[in-house]
């Protein structure tokens, strides 16, 4: 249904595509596909006929550099501008390994052109509109997902926009697509009115830019694409916004949006984060103002992201090579840290090679930033800084949890800049509010005002001469007479941080809506369903500072808010909103369980007293300050220790030690210990069986969702474990202990909402004994997988328990499957070249997936074949490390056990179909290469299990039943 068959292939296809846009007499950058016949195969290529090829293909584009991408893949994934012939020669060959049609396009680079995409919308009517168009500010030869996005075009001239326009709508004619589509277009200035552009690809579908068109324009591209798709035409579907259009008007906007990547730069310190034609983030954050310096730097505020450099130790010259010229998450900081320095836009613009106009208004904010620390704060305020942001660049604390961007060097103050009158100690927020305007709030109609617009899909600016009266130009539709809740949502994608914590956000506006309160979220990802404008009551799409969610919280007139939903993003606010609330005097509550028992589950002295007082059992250990203490700690609990950070999520930085030597290079390299910044050293549990059970609580009783079983043994993060609901290796005994503990963690820390305890169980000759790692009283990734499994909505029930609902009222019940489910983690290393594929007690994994069976081992390979990593019950078998005898028997029985001189080689060759390894190097290969692989004894095991399962079937699915999750057998009854 919607756009052919033909037309996809038309345009996935690179050589295809190119003939139909030449066809219509459309600008394509030159190219040349290098391809493989029917019985050739890459790997058994010799090299000297690769290269012949790869020559070839470079005289036929007109030499190096050239861009060599891989078809029929997402992502970028293969792709790249290459400057060196051995890079090449390497690249192609792994684009045709990667290609599902053996083909890798060699095209002319065009590397440093303005890089644009058109979001086009037709029907099959043929009725066809321009949605936007949207700009990268980094030029061509870095992915879209990858670079800074602003709509609307900001550098383009209206000439050369006219004739993209009209090409866009030219091709996705011709193509015959029905619905949404994207066409990207490179563009220079040559000297003529228009400029000239290069059509580079189109996707014949709604993509990744799709969501960020979406929510910056508020046409629902998807929503509209499926029901041209079902043969409507764009003037029957009616434009929900405006409620008076249809979704034939084209939206026209008054403000500017901003996307921002977030990179998983601290969890890979070993891969180069240079930015290139490949995608290496995991989410992006957006935001909304009325200029592009305002829209920026909410952008930067909302990505959450802290440049792990120390701007002082870095000089004008390793400033200008490492951090201007090489394009990096850092360098829009850079940037502005050197108009701080005062580099000039020339210079600037000559080693980003980014269009003068964006470089300008980097120096405008960086100008506004020197004429706060010199006392003047209206500017800054203009341009988009917070007054939080304003008083710390002024000399006072920063008491908010994220900035924009904070000068690190000494400004160099521009001849008129205003005079500092005082070193700005002691400047502070409340002084600088009473300096600047108000925030504003307006309203994202689709149409600019055109026609009256009656949903609530907000942002907030704050510019003087638009405001005068900002009360008075409010566009808020709010009914302050009705009871209603904030609910603060968790920012962008990232590592530890994923899409589960939206899940949680709606589930609790559905729930508030259900009692009747309106709900209003707060949050800045284009990719969520929080951020869909028909979602909650009201959408402020906003950074999640305390001072921003306060202004929402005031403007709606909020009776509560909500922070467990959104992560570690939302708990990190509670504290200084509870203060910012106090502050401004509003009388709104932060409901559910307190912001000082959410700390004192954060505060690991704090909370290991806890769990004594209570005679909970915890592996011994403690915080230390210095390396001294950190010493002293692991002499005392004895090798190996488990060692991280205070206050962090998906366990970043965390590590297994087992010597002095080990942990003095923690302490040197992957922390800065201090009196503030604690470590926490505990000792490592060996063998033992991981839980993690998710429950909820009002105050008095507890509910508990599931308690799920990790497949890993410990020393493998929560978050990259595969884990099965319900327990498979669990005595009624040892289950009533863990209902008794979890209990115990309520109680203690006056739990009102979710509840999530990560256990530990160890057997000795006394029996089990269960050990709680961890507590956190808020939602947790694993809240979506146990709402699935057992068929309990926890998140709903913990927001009306929030909401003041009781247990009783509630009318809940506990439900525990008769069929196990296994969630499996879905892992980015493909996309990180140089990361280690090692799992570890630092989380790395991007994404998840679910497999219900009969039994354990049909679903464990359910998962594995939804993850992409399907186990093979034939081929040849390589085993590198140290294996138990029984684990490779097992596999044996399956498949050829082979033992190549150098496994490198062979896994490149194709010779390895399935590889058993625990060392880097040969895994590392492997994720190159796309072969199968298992690192860890707990997960090869279980594979043995699915094989099993697959055998007793007569294959790896064959005739596992299908059924709805509704029907499947659940007891109601208590765990433990």
């Amino acid at each position: 249904m919607g756009t052919p068959l033909d037309t996809i292939y038309a345009t996935e296809d690179r050589d295809l595509f190119r003939q139909r846009m030449e066809g219509l007499g459309q600008p394509v950058p030159k190219s040349t596909t290098i391809s493989l016949d029917d019985d050739e195969s890459v790997t058994e290529m010799s090299e000297d006929a690769l290269t012949e090829r790869v020559d070839a293909a470079v005289d036929a584009v007109g030499g190096l550099p050239v861009i060599a991408r891989t078809t029929y893949t997402l992502g970028g994934s293969g792709s790249g501008v290459v400057d060196e012939m051995d890079e090449l020669l390497e690249r192609v060959r792994k684009g045709l390994r990667l290609s599902r049609n053996d083909e890798v396009l060699v095209t002319e680079s065009i590397s440093g052109w303005v890089e644009l995409e058109y979001e086009v919308m037709r029907d099959a009517g043929d009725s066809c509109i321009i949605i936007c168009n949207m700009e990268n500010l980094d030029p061509m030869g870095i992915h879209t997902g990858e670079s800074t996005v602003v709509t609307p075009s900001q550098v383009i001239p209206d000439d050369g926009h006219q004739e993209m326009r009209d090409a866009a709508l030219e091709v996705i004619r011709d193509l015959g697509i029905q619905g949404g589509c994207n066409i990207q277009f490179a563009w220079r200035d040559d000297g003529t009115p228009g400029g000239e552009y290069r059509v580079v690809e189109v996707n014949p579908r709604v993509s990744r830019s799709s969501a960020l068109a979406s929510k910056a324009t508020g046409y629902p591209i998807a929503r509209v694409t499926a029901k041209v798709a079902l043969g409507k035409r764009l003037h029957e579907i009616d434009n929900e916004i405006t409620g008076e259009t249809t979704a034939a008007f084209e939206p026209a906007i008054d403000y500017v949006v901003t996307k921002v990547p977030r990179w998983p730069i601290d969890k890979f310190p070993e891969t180069d984060f240079t930015l290139s034609t490949a995608m290496k983030s995991t989410g992006e954050a957006m935001s909304i103002g009325r200029t592009f310096e305002e829209s920026l730097l909410k952008a930067l505020r909302s990505s959450e992201y802290d440049p792990a450099v120390d701007w002082t130790a870095v000089d004008d010259e390793e400033l200008a090579d490492e951090y201007l010229v090489r394009p990096s998450p850092d360098r829009p900081y850079a940037m502005l840290e050197a108009f701080v320095r005062g580099f000039s836009v020339d210079e600037v613009a000559d080693l980003t090679g980014i269009e003068d106009w964006y470089v300008g208004r980097f120096q405008h904010v960086a100008e506004a930033a020197i004429d706060a620390a010199a006392g003047d704060y209206t500017a800054a305020a203009e341009v988009g800084f917070t007054d939080n942001e304003i008083a710390a660049i002024a000399g006072g604390e920063f008491p908010d949890t994220h900035a924009s961007w904070l000068p690190a060097s000494e400004p160099a103050a521009a001849d008129d800049a205003p005079a500092a009158a005082t070193d700005g100690s002691g400047v502070t927020p409340q002084a600088v509010a009473s300096e600047t305007p108000d925030r504003s709030f307006k309203q994202v109609d689709t149409c600019a005002g055109e026609f009256e617009a009656s949903t609530p899909y907000y942002y907030s600016a704050r510019r003087p001469e638009l405001f005068d009266d900002a009360g008075a130009h409010n566009e808020l539709q709010v009914d302050t007479d009705v009871e209603s809740v904030v609910v603060v949502g968790g920012g962008p994608i990232r590592i530890g941080q994923g899409v589960e914590f939206d899940y949680c956000a709606v589930h609790a506006v559905r729930a508030l809506e259900e009692l009747g309160i309106d709900a209003h979220v707060v949050n800045n990802n284009p990719e969520t369903v929080s951020t869909d404008y028909d979602t909650s009551d009201g959408l402020f799409f906003e950074p999640i500072t305390a001072e921003e969610v306060a202004d929402a919280i005031e403007a709606t007139d909020a009776d509560g808010v909500m922070v467990q939903f959104g992560g570690q993003t939302s708990v990190d606010v509670g504290e200084p909103l509870e203060a910012e609330l106090g502050r401004r005097g509003l009388d709104c509550e932060i409901l559910g369980t307190g912001v000082d028992a959410m700390d004192l589950a954060e505060d690991r002295d704090r909370f290991n007293r806890l769990l004594a007082e209570r005679g909970i059992e915890q592996p011994a250990g403690g915080s230390a300050t210095s390396e001294a203490e950190a010493l002293d700690l692991a002499h005392e609990i004895g090798y190996p220790v488990l060692v991280r950070p205070s206050y962090v999520l998906g366990g970043r930085a965390m590590e297994v030690v087992h010597s002095d030597e080990e942990l003095c290079e923690y302490v040197e390299e992957a922390v800065r210990v201090s009196p503030e910044k604690p470590i926490l050293v505990d000792s490592f549990l060996e063998d033992a069986v991981e839980l993690d059970v998710d429950a909820v609580a009002d105050g008095e009783d507890v509910l508990i969702g599931g308690v799920m079983e990790h497949v890993e043994s410990a020393g493998v993060h929560s978050g990259d474990s595969a884990c099965v609901i319900p327990p498979r290796s669990l005595d009624d005994a040892t289950l009533t202990r863990v209902r008794e503990v979890v209990e115990e963690i309520a109680e203690a820390l006056s739990t009102v909402g979710l509840l999530n305890v990560q256990l530990a169980v160890q057997e000795d000759d006394d029996g089990a004994t269960v050990y709680v790692l961890e507590a956190n009283p808020r939602s947790s990734r694993t809240v979506p997988f146990v709402s699935k499994a057992t068929g309990v909505p926890i998140a709903k029930l913990a927001a009306r328990a929030m909401a003041g609902e009781s247990l009783a009222e509630i009318d809940a019940a506990e439900q525990i499957p008769e069929q196990p489910s296994v969630k499996e983690v879905v892992l980015p290393f493909d996309r990180l070249p140089d990361s280690d594929p090692r799992l570890g007690p630092e989380m790395k994994s991007t994404g998840e997936v679910m497999g219900t069976a009969e039994s354990f081992g049909a679903a464990y390979g359910k998962a594995q074949i939804a993850a992409g990593n399907e186990i093979p019950d034939s081929g040849a078998l390589a085993v590198d490390g140290d294996w138990p005898e029984a684990v490779i028997d097992g596999f044996t029985d399956y498949l050829d056990a082979v033992e190549p001189d150098d496994l490198e080689s062979a896994l490149m060759a194709g010779e390895v179909d399935f590889l058993l390894s625990t060392e880097r190097d040969s895994l590392r290969t492997a994720v190159d290469e796309e072969v199968p692989y298992l690192s860890t004894e707990a997960s090869a095991r279980a594979a043995l299990a699915a094989l099993e399962a697959g055998e007793e079937t007569d294959g790896s699915l064959a005739g596992v039943d299908v059924a709805a999750l509704s029907d499947r057998p659940i007891t109601e009854e208590n765990w433990g």
